[in-house]
């Protein structure tokens, strides 16, 4: 069996997609638990980008050196091909990560994991204004509609005076984390015609770090940042999880039509919250949350089903 064939075998692209997807759910519980190890303050924004520039920074280290050394395979790029993989890294690494640590700082785990869903119902309706030969369905109009309702109902507080619980900062950046995301998706999507993804991932890895580095160096100054066993444990995993699953995931977007792909990011809010739901101590499943787990899975299944079916 060639290499390509082994990437377009649909019981390869689900074990693979769900690996991915489980290493990214993964990364909810491992951040909660590293700020904790870390004792970082909620309104101390610069050592969470140091934590997170230091990580990608790590992982793209990591995509290149198994790149340039195990796979043998060339790891220059074109000098056209520089300008849109510094503008992939911004949305896709430092602007993504950005909103993403700093929501995840105030926004449970489980909560996390289902908010940022909203990243593949973005995808799915700027994709109708993208491609011609993607446009909104009714199949997929319900399963924006059951996703959204999902992420309402998370955020809904019937004992609150208003009745909604959102704020800017927590569940407002994990929305928007899902949006720059969707953005990355697309733009990926097009450099890996040209580019080897792996190549493409390393690069935006690499370049996305240098803004969130940027942004951290004031707690780098001040150094009162005091790393524990544990904590490097899971930075090193962190780094490892992004290396791996974005690698894996712009591989199979190379040689898959996207809605064969993104059909199963339902996984990632799955795993996520059950991770979080395990490894967290003071953070338990509600009702309301577990119904809103699967109007999301099942619109995020949906969406892409339609999707997938629609090519």
């Amino acid at each position: 069996m060639t290499k390509q064939s082994i990437w377009t075998n649909k019981y390869f692209v689900a074990l693979m997609a769900a690996i991915a997807c489980i290493l990214w759910g993964s990364a909810f519980p491992v951040l909660k638990i590293s700020y904790a190890e870390l004792q970082i303050e909620t309104a101390d924004v610069s050592a969470r980008m140091l934590i997170a520039g230091a990580r990608f920074f790590l992982a793209g280290l990591m995509v290149f050196a198994v790149q340039k050394l195990l796979l043998r395979q060339p790891v220059k790029v074109k000098k056209k091909s520089l300008l849109p993989l510094l503008v992939l890294g911004l949305a896709q690494t430092g602007l993504q990560y950005y909103f993403f640590y700093n929501g995840v700082a105030v926004v449970s785990g489980i909560k996390s994991a289902i908010l940022n869903a909203a990243g593949n119902f973005f995808v799915v309706i700027l994709a109708h204004f993208i491609y011609t030969n993607d446009r909104l369905n009714l199949g997929k109009v319900l399963g924006l509609i059951a996703g959204f309702g999902g992420i309402v109902l998370v955020n809904w507080r019937p004992g609150a005076v208003i009745g909604w619980e959102f704020t800017p900062r927590g569940e407002g950046f994990l929305i928007a984390a899902g949006l720059t995301s969707a953005l990355g998706t697309f733009w990926a999507k097009g450099l890996g015609r040209e580019t080897n993804p792996i190549t493409v991932n390393a690069y935006q890895l690499t370049l996305g770090s240098l803004l969130l580095l940027g942004l951290g160096i004031p707690a780098f100054m001040e150094g009162h940042l005091t790393p524990t066993p544990l904590f490097w444990i899971l930075f090193i995993y962190s780094a490892f999880l992004s290396a791996a699953a974005f690698s894996i995931w712009y591989i199979l977007l190379k040689h898959n039509k996207a809605g064969e792909v993104t059909f199963y990011r339902f996984m990632i809010p799955i795993s996520g919250t059950i991770l979080s739901a395990t490894l967290l101590p003071d953070e338990h499943f509600s009702l309301s949350m577990f119904i809103a787990l699967l109007l999301v899975a099942s619109g995020i299944g949906a969406v892409n089903r339609w999707q997938r079916n629609s090519r």
